[in-house]
C-alpha cells in the first residue's frame, strides 16, 4: 500500500504492500479450487482445465510479486522486524499458491474424480481449505497497521484473534482430512490400487495447503514477538 504509513512517506513505496499482493494473488489460486473440484466431480474437463489456467494465472502473479519482493525490499529499512523474517513469510505464503495449483494439476493431468460416495466430504474439506487461505489474507492485510504501531497496542489483540480463527479452521480441516482418510481407507479393497494412491495424494495436499495458510498466522505471531 503505497504511501499509507509514515515509513511509507520516507521510503516512497511500502514494502509491506507488495507482501499483501502476493498473498491475494495466493489466496486467488486457493479460492478457485471449490470451482476446479466440482467441475472434476461434474466430469467437466473443459471448466476444469479453464479453472486450471486461472489458478496457473494467479500462481504465477504470486511467483513474480515473490521475486519482486526478495529483488526490491530495502537491506536498510527502519523497521521493527528483520528483513529475513518478512523474506520467510512470502515463502510460506508462496507454499499455498504452489499447493493450490499442484492440486489442480494433478487431478486434470490424470482427470480425477472421487468415488461418489466422497464427493461431499472432498467438497467440504476444499471449502474449510479456501476459507482458511482467505483468513490467513484477512490477516496479511493487518501487517501494514501493525508496522505503523509498531506491533504493539490493541492492533495485536486485533490480530491475535485474527489468527485464533485462522487456528481453529486450519484444525478443521485436520479433523475433515482425517475422516476422509478414514472413509476412503474402508473403501480402498473395491478401488484400483493407482487411484486410491492419487486420492490419498490430493487429500495430502489439501491438509498441506491449509497448513500453510496457518503458517502465515504463525509468522505473523513471530513478527509481533520481537
Amino acid at each position: 500500500m503505497p504511501g499509507s504509513t509514515p515509513l511509507g512517506s520516507l521510503f516512497g513505496r511500502s514494502p509491506i504492500g507488495p507482501i499483501q499482493e502476493h498473498m491475494q494473488a495466493a489466496n486467488e489460486a486457493a479460492q478457485l479450487l471449490p470451482m476446479f473440484f466440482d467441475a472434476s466431480a461434474q466430469g467437466n474437463w473443459t471448466t476444469a482445465q479453464a479453472t486450471f489456467k486461472e489458478i496457473s494465472i494467479a500462481e504465477r502473479d504470486a511467483d513474480r510479486l515473490k521475486r519482486s519482493v526478495r529483488r526490491h525490499l530495502p537491506k536498510s529499512l527502519f523497521l521493527p522486524v528483520p528483513r529475513s523474517d518478512l523474506l520467510e513469510l512470502v515463502t510460506v505464503q508462496d507454499h499455498v499458491a504452489n499447493i493450490a495449483k499442484d492440486v489442480a494439476g494433478l487431478m486434470l493431468g490424470r482427470q480425477m474424480q472421487f468415488p461418489d460416495a466422497l464427493q461431499l466430504p472432498v467438497a467440504e474439506l476444499v471449502a474449510t481449505c479456501a476459507d482458511t487461505t482467505a483468513q490467513a489474507l484477512v490477516a496479511i492485510h493487518e501487517l501494514d497497521q501493525l508496522l505503523e504501531v509498531g506491533f504493539s497496542g490493541r492492533e495485536v489483540k486485533r490480530v491475535e484473534g485474527l489468527i485464533k480463527i485462522l487456528d481453529k479452521l486450519e484444525g478443521r480441516t485436520d479433523k475433515q482430512s482425517e475422516a476422509l482418510r478414514g472413509k476412503l481407507f474402508k473403501m480402498e479393497a473395491n478401488l484400483p490400487p493407482v487411484d486410491v494412491m492419487f486420492y490419498y495424494k490430493v487429500i495430502e495436499l489439501l491438509a498441506a495447503m491449509a497448513d500453510a495458510a496457518e503458517r502465515v498466522g504463525h509468522r505473523l505471531q513471530i513478527l509481533m514477538a520481537k
